[in-house]
């Protein structure tokens, strides 16, 4: 028997978009919007028919949400799913889920399927977590004899006992994906697919989450996981699909491939966050740029060489103890470094006069590794009130050189060290 549980085969998702023309006419005639009306009226009879959907407007847009989408997944797989906001990803796991049906191709799913695509999906809020359990239990699928025999496990799982008889309208959205991704985790499903829900939750519970579904491929069932995380995305999963406006732009392991995507969305080109005159409350970021030693603009830095980060914000009214800061990671997600103004021994954190500033944060050659980085900046009051932030603003790349592809050494950073060796005297026969 084949090992293949999931099998896509040219897989296409048409949506049709309507949309009101807007008609600049001075003068409409009421014969024009009586006759405008009737058409809309004939082709919405015409679409009801033939079973068609019902688009509401005068034009109707044709939208492909996936077009010739083809992969597989074996069984025990972990199938990361990554993409720009409209990429696609959440259409195709509904497709899978089968609550939409596809326009063209085909889909073959050996087993039973659970899925978590939205917070909250098949929830009702007058009832409480208790009976939830149940009712979701059973929308996925679950027996109750099952249900009841995992109940323990469930809530257990979803560390919600304190409020397990408090309607679920009063959950926040962290409570309902917990005890949500407990039902679907525990429902022993042959495939999981789950979509940008994790997110909501804490770092205790995502890490649990974690262990759960590596738990779950070890026992031979399979994962779909869509996320834009992709430190999770490499630490989980074994192969990743890339999605780009309804097509897979590159399939393969996932190292390869969220590294190809960080590479495309590079950039290191000046960041201008917002114009000049339109500062906000005390203190606003300008620009971030990555510059070179001597100060020219970079688009990608060689391992051996220095470069700097100019961080530009404007300050409106006296502030004490204002400082920028700089937080680089890795493709992982690993925090690689956070340094500020303060960091710097010569820099006294006197009053921030009014007026703008330009900081820079200078950075020797050799100490990065060879990869994608990702910088984010803030400016902050004694490193504790956030006054302006920006995650993840620039994507730059440190490239390989000789030095560093034939001194190669692991790690998140790779600094060369001061050494000293000493020599103790004999112990030999000389």
């Amino acid at each position: 028997m084949s090992d293949i549980v999931i099998s896509v085969e040219n897989l296409s998702k048409r949506y049709l978009i309507g949309h009101q023309s807007v008609q600049r006419e001075r003068y409409k005639a009421l014969r024009d919007i009586i006759g405008r009306e009737a058409r809309n009226f004939a082709r919405k009879a015409v679409d009801l028919a033939r079973g068609r959907q019902i688009i509401q407007g005068d034009d109707v847009e044709e939208l492909w949400a996936l077009k010739d989408v083809s992969f597989e997944v074996k069984q025990g797989e972990i199938l990361g799913i990554i993409g720009r906001n409209g990429a696609g990803k959440s259409t195709l796991l509904k497709v899978l889920s089968r609550i939409t049906e596809p326009t063209e191709g085909q889909v073959r799913l050996r087993g039973r399927v659970g899925s978590l695509l939205e917070v909250g999906t098949g929830f009702h809020p007058e009832l409480t977590g208790r009976e939830n359990i149940f009712l979701n239990g059973a929308i996925l699928g679950m027996s109750r004899n099952e249900i009841t025999r995992k109940f323990d496990e469930i809530v257990a799982f979803a560390d919600l006992e304190k409020f397990l008889d408090t309607p679920v309208k009063r959950y926040s959205s962290g409570m309902y994906v917990r005890l949500a991704f407990a039902v679907a985790a525990h429902l022993e499903p042959d495939i999981l697919v789950i979509d940008e829900v994790l997110a909501v939750g804490d770092a205790v519970f995502q890490k649990k989450c974690l262990g759960k579904m590596e738990g779950v491929t070890k026992e031979g069932r399979t994962i779909l996981f869509v996320s834009h995380n992709l430190g999770t995305i490499i630490e989980l999963c074994q192969s990743v699909a890339w999605l780009h406006e309804g097509r897979i732009c590159m399939l393969g392991k996932s190292q390869e491939i969220v590294s190809a995507y960080l590479a495309r969305g590079i950039k290191s080109k000046p960041q201008w966050l917002r114009p000049k005159d339109s500062l906000r409350s005390r203190v606003s970021l300008l620009s971030v740029r990555l510059l070179s030693e001597n100060g020219t603009e970079l688009d990608i830095v060689s391992f051996e060489e220095c470069f700097q980060f100019e961080i530009s914000y404007e300050v409106s009214k006296p502030l004490q103890g204002c400082t920028a800061a700089l937080r680089l990671r890795n493709v992982q997600g690993t925090t690689v470094l956070i340094s500020s103004e303060k960091d710097s021994t010569s820099l006294e954190m006197q009053m921030r006069r009014p007026g703008r500033y330009r900081a820079l944060c200078k950075f020797p050659g050799g100490l990065l590794q060879v990869g994608i980085y990702q910088l984010s900046v803030g400016v902050y009051i004694e490193r504790s009130e956030v006054i302006d932030r920006y995650e993840n603003l620039l994507t730059f790349e440190i490239s390989p050189t000789s030095s560093s592809l034939t001194d190669s050494r692991d790690g998140v950073i790779a600094p060369v060290l001061s050494w000293c060796v000493e020599f103790d005297g004999g112990g030999g026969d000389g």
